[in-house]
């Protein structure tokens, strides 16, 4: 049993969706769903447990099987932490078809939670999971094709450090996420001594990028940002960690201190990479950047302050 958590039960359900028989078994660190259905018009293939297609099928004249075995860092599994829970959560789906009714059942594995429980030490190869209300916000060092989480935290000076950060909602309206500031520094933990190299400051603004080919990425969806540094020199093999702000806002709202810009050093300007029509909002990012009015951060967004690390950076 893991030291910072302990289990509260063991989950084991049977549910029927439609004319399937679903079967949840909760176990310490990963959740096993088996999908068994004997008259469908799905296929199972198109089955999804979160982000994940099954592990294992079997389609067979007497019915079709879809089985799920997922840690609970994988497959955009979501953790709540209440008072006296903490909660993994994802749901089943299937595409929306013309003549079938798309599939939703939700999966949830609830463990109690010890009075002592606090989030266990980051693990720069996995996807890290930060509840902050009803949203839950993830990041991680990549692959350099983004086709999964990074296998390595040693990176060659000039070589690229893929990141990639989402964040999920449930009762919120549409939210954008924004990385509004990111440093690197040679300690896990800020403070007014500590040696700090700048990636991005001054409310979304990627400075890196003035110099090197740091750069954000196109979006697939708004509540994801990925970003791609360049190797810098800054602490050469030591220990570095980065300290990343994580921002959720509303996106038809976006002004000087919310927003996400890179420098074009080809036009020698700073671009809005959503929308290079409104670049006039990153006009502020060599002075100083407000917004137009003051706002109480809780109203309108809600941010993660988030640590990813330690990497090191070598010739």
């Amino acid at each position: 049993m893991p030291s910072f958590l302990m289990l509260g039960f063991l989950m084991l359900a049977v549910f029927l969706v439609a004319q399937a028989a679903i079967t949840v078994n909760c176990g310490k660190n990963s959740v096993s769903v088996r999908w068994v259905d004997v008259d469908s018009q799905v296929d199972p293939s198109l089955l999804r447990l979160g982000d994940c297609p099954p592990t294992q099928l079997s389609v067979k004249s007497q019915g079709s099987e879809a089985v799920f075995d997922a840690e609970f860092w994988a497959c955009n599994i979501r953790r709540q932490v209440t008072t006296n829970e903490i909660i993994y959560e994802a749901e089943i789906t299937s595409p929306t078809l013309s003549k079938a009714t798309p599939i939703y059942y939700p999966v949830a594995c609830a463990y109690e939670r010890p009075e002592d429980w606090v989030p266990p030490l980051y693990d720069p190869l996995l996807f890290h999971t930060h509840g902050q209300g009803d949203l839950a916000f993830r990041i991680a060092l990549m692959k350099d094709d983004f086709s999964g989480v990074a296998t390595t935290t040693t990176f060659s000076l000039g070589s690229t450090i893929p990141i990639a950060a989402s964040v999920a909602q449930q009762n919120h309206q549409p939210l954008i996420l924004l990385i509004d500031e990111c440093l690197a520094s040679t300690t896990p933990e800020l403070g007014p001594d500590s040696h700090v190299y700048p990636l991005i400051t001054n409310n979304g603004c990627l400075v890196d990028s003035k110099n090197t080919n740091s750069r954000f990425l196109p979006r697939k969806q708004l509540s994801e940002i990925r970003l791609s540094l360049q190797a810098f020199k800054f602490a050469i093999g030591e220990e570095v960690y980065l300290h990343c702000r994580l921002v959720a806002w509303d996106p038809s709202d976006l002004d000087g201190s919310k927003k996400s810009c890179q420098y074009d050093r080809i036009s020698s300007r700073w671009v809005l990479t959503d929308d290079p029509s409104q670049s006039s909002l990153c006009s502020c990012c060599d002075t100083n950047c407000q917004g137009r009015k003051k706002r109480e951060i809780l109203a309108d967004s809600t941010a993660l302050n988030s640590v990813i690390g330690p990497l090191v950076i070598k010739n």
